[in-house]
């Protein structure tokens, strides 16, 4: 920030830093100079594996919302329906709902034209809807299954996955009032304004009758609903064609290029003929965004390859009991970026201390996989590509971001582990 150097060279060249100092500290890594390079080029290819055609996808879908007015009609549905003065909480709610089937870097990606559009319509800050937005999806993508991290945890850790999800729902709320009070109060003094191309009145004298409600909302819900049905698919284990079927189309690459046709369909008659100029835009405006993450997972990557997991293990004798876990999350989230690798790695890690720590009941393992969620929340900053898809979505500058997504999910970890520890001292 000081510099104002590209986040995309100064990640890529810390991680081929950190990747050689860490090679010379600790030669069991296995970390050479070329194998540090391989490292730092096989990080960015998973992360673009992973979210890549996804964030190209939504950032079409994005433009072509903002460009025929859907995502202004869709803030306006929103707004008759809350209200003004509730549009955080409503924005808060959406990402708690969906970051249940979404992966959170999927949601924001899809939501964010929701987010710009509810910002402008109601002369709100961006940084507050993207904040809201960012935190809902963020509780219920570390906390409730079917998210891959905390079904991952259920079955490491021998969890009843019912009880995993019921309680995940339950100790996400106070982390989303977290999030949603952090972006009234600490957000709110970042300014960023909506940027939409076109006001609602522009639209209507440039193109006449707007989308639809239905049809705006189309591209966006009909991806989340197929992702959704295929995580139920799969928590069920069923087979045979017809879940073949939703499984393939749940995919959230396939989902999401169905949202991309449903989008091209809003484009007015008379924009037809532009229809490969707007979605070369929403192509060009993902470079950025693509070029960071990536980087992200590069230096990501380099971290996992270092002996962190060796140096925490002794945590377990401390006699902290239900913030062991907790610390030992935030330990691989801080270090690493990932939260789902957090998670997968802190459980493992866990297994064979749950008896000796007396969590071996139905609940204490339930709540050693929200304790372990709860860390892996603690904190979204710059090793994390989610850091870098909220701030590039929202406008935000570097320091903006840290201010409000890694500080909100600082504190929405740090609330939910209280709320863990109360609850562990009567049950």
């Amino acid at each position: 920030s000081k510099l104002k150097m590209h986040p995309f060279i100064v990640m890529t060249v810390i991680a081929i830093l950190c990747g050689v100092i860490g090679g010379w500290l600790f030669p069991e890594s296995g970390l050479t100079l070329s194998e540090v390079i391989n490292k730092v080029n096989s990080g960015f290819g998973s992360i673009m594996t992973s979210i890549g055609i996804v964030i190209l996808c939504g950032t079409i879908i994005g433009t072509i919302l903002e460009k025929t007015g859907a995502a202004l009609t869709m803030a306006n549905a929103i707004l008759k329906v809350v209200g003004k003065k509730n549009s955080v909480v409503a924005m808060g709610a959406m990402g708690y709902i969906t970051g249940i089937p979404v992966f959170c870097d999927s949601g924001f990606v899809v939501l964010s034209p929701i987010s710009r559009a509810l910002a402008q319509q109601s002369n709100t800050s961006l940084a507050v809807m993207a904040t809201a937005l960012s935190g809902g999806l963020y509780a219920t993508h570390c906390l409730v299954p079917p998210t891959p991290g905390p079904i991952a945890m259920a079955g490491t850790l021998g969890a009843d996955l019912g009880l995993t999800i019921l309680v995940g729902l339950l100790v996400s709320i106070p982390a989303v009032l977290v999030a949603i009070i952090w972006a009234k109060k600490v957000s709110s003094t970042i300014h960023i304004e909506a940027n939409s191309e076109y006001t609602l009145e522009e639209l209507q004298k440039k193109y006449g009758k707007l989308p639809g409600t239905l049809q705006s909302f189309a591209p966006i819900l009909l991806p989340i609903i197929l992702i959704g049905i295929a995580s139920v698919v799969s928590i069920l284990g069923a087979t045979g064609v017809v879940a073949n079927i939703f499984t393939f189309l749940g995919k959230p690459v396939v989902a999401l290029l169905i949202g991309v046709f449903l989008a091209i369909g809003m484009i007015p008659k008379q924009e037809k003929a532009n229809t490969l100029s707007w979605v070369s835009s929403g192509i060009t405006d993902s470079a950025a965004i693509l070029a960071i993450t990536g980087a992200g997972g590069a230096f990501g990557q380099i971290l996992k390859a270092l002996p962190i997991q060796a140096s925490i293990q002794g945590l377990s004798s401390t006699g902290l009991g239900i913030f062991v876990p907790f610390i030992i999350a935030c330990i691989f989230k801080l270090s690493m970026g990932a939260s789902t690798v957090a998670m997968i790695t802190t459980a493992s890690i866990m297994v064979p201390l749950m008896e000796t720590m007396g969590f071996a009941s139905s609940l204490g393992r339930v709540l050693v996989v929200m304790a372990i969620g709860a860390g892996s929340m603690v904190a979204s900053h710059a090793n994390d590509s989610y850091f870098w898809v909220v701030s590039q979505f929202s406008d935000m500058k570097t320091e903006e971001a840290y201010k409000a997504q890694t500080g909100m999910t600082a504190a929405m970890g740090i609330t939910i582990i209280i709320v863990l520890f109360v609850v562990s001292l009567f049950v």
